[in-house]
């Protein structure tokens, strides 16, 4: 039997949080899975901030939500200039 007096201890794992490249990834995934343009689906939702742009499919809507539209610009550019040598 445990004692009344001590105080118990509850530890709560956090989930690795994913980065922006992964959600891009997911988020794109499954705008293919779903039949829609995710290139215009994508622009669509960070120029607007409108998430509807982005499906619900495998919790992509949640998951783009989750990041500032401003840091996915910026990992599209990031991942452009990379891409292109610049």
């Amino acid at each position: 039997m445990q004692n009344i007096n001590n105080t118990q201890f509850f530890r709560v794992e956090k989930a690795p949080e994913l980065e922006i490249s992964d959600v891009i990834r997911i988020v794109h995934q499954a705008l293919v899975e779903k039949g829609y343009n995710p290139v215009n689906q994508i622009v669509g939702y960070i120029m607007s901030g409108d998430p509807t742009y982005i499906t619900s499919h495998n919790n992509a809507r949640s998951l783009i939500m989750k990041v500032e539209r401003d840091e996915l610009v910026e990992e599209v550019l990031k991942e452009y200039i990379r891409n292109n040598g610049l």
